[in-house]
């Protein structure tokens, strides 16, 4: 920020996930509220920061240097769900408040578990790989059981977790719930069955994950859940990657222990070219595409500005991550 900008009090905002060219949404509403943008393609080059008001991330990872880097900073948006990149406990103590978008693509998210899921019950990769090789045939895919008579565990139960069991509720299967933090009675009222971990692993033909990760939850699916799992289950993940032992996921599957998996998100992405993962037909991978529709993509952004925007002008956030520890200054 210059001499003459400082002087005329102008708030800067920074985006730190690409160039106007690429940010076109959130440049725009956020000049048109007054503020300056100054864009950065990530946040390697801390000297980028110096001055700025507010922050916007995708997935950068926000340490203690980037905030220390932004003494006049008030917020820190992310332009998602997931926190687990930002340093909430650091930011809270230096009065900085974090928000994330937490309702933007319940919908998608929820649909692409179900989707995945169907993808795995019909399994319909195999029919496709049949009739490109010029195979007609209905049996040829493997066996294929009914979905009604089928059990759907869902792991977590907040926006999307909710979306999802009510989902597979619509398709007859039977839904178990394992969520700790929400009473029985609560669960019980959207139609599922409450369940705590070990019988949610046990009894379910599908397992959805939709809890946030951290330091609890990091690799909540290793060697330990796979083999308590049913050897005729798949794995069903568009949460966080980080949430599933790679390694431990692909020595289940060649060992028999489950039946497959079925990934939007990876603990690496994109993958290595010779993860095990790749060329295994048991797995489904999809691009970290399950929150995508035109519809979430301008949502995120917009609902991301407004939050902005009000920290910015002495309001609460819309979406609060953290409580700073004192008013930003």
């Amino acid at each position: 920020m210059t001499d003459e900008e400082a002087g005329r009090g102008m708030v800067t905002v920074v985006i730190a996930y690409g160039q106007r060219a690429q940010t076109e949404l959130e440049t725009g509403l956020l000049e048109g509220m007054g503020y300056r943008i100054r864009h950065l393609d990530g946040l390697s080059e801390l000297s980028g920061l110096s001055g700025a008001d507010a922050l916007m991330v995708t997935v950068q990872e926000v340490t203690g240097a980037v905030l220390a880097a932004m003494p006049a900073c008030k917020i820190v948006a992310r332009v998602g769900t997931g926190l687990d990149s930002i340093d909430l406990d650091e930011a809270a103590r230096r009065g900085i408040q974090v928000t994330y978008v937490a309702d933007y693509s319940v919908d998608e998210v929820s649909t692409h578990a179900i989707a995945l899921l169907l993808a795995c019950a019909r399994r319909i990769p195999q029919y496709l790989d049949l009739v490109r090789s010029g195979q007609w045939n209905s049996v040829g895919a493997g066996t294929i059981r009914r979905l009604s008579e089928q059990t759907l565990g869902v792991a977590g139960f907040g926006r999307i977790g909710q979306a999802t069991a009510a989902k597979g509720r619509g398709l007859g299967l039977r839904v178990l719930v394992c969520d700790p933090y929400r009473p029985g009675e609560d669960i019980r009222a959207s139609g599922c069955e409450p369940a705590c971990w070990d019988r949610l692993l046990a009894e379910s033909d599908f397992i959805s994950l939709h809890v946030p990760l951290t330091p609890d939850s990091e690799r909540l699916i290793n060697a330990d859940a796979l083999r308590a799992m049913k050897p005729t289950a798949v794995l069903i993940n568009t949460a966080r990657g980080g949430l599933v032992d790679v390694a431990a996921l692909a020595a289940a599957i060649r060992g028999g222990e489950i039946a497959g998996a079925a990934l939007d998100v990876l603990a690496t992405e994109p993958p290595s070219a010779d993860s095990p993962l790749l060329g295994d037909p048991r797995v489904l991978i999809t691009p970290h595409g399950a929150w995508y529709s035109l519809q979430a993509q301008r949502d995120v952004v917009v609902r991301a500005c407004e939050d902005v925007q009000r920290v910015l002008s002495g309001q609460p956030p819309r979406s609060p991550a953290n409580k700073p520890v004192a008013p930003a200054s």
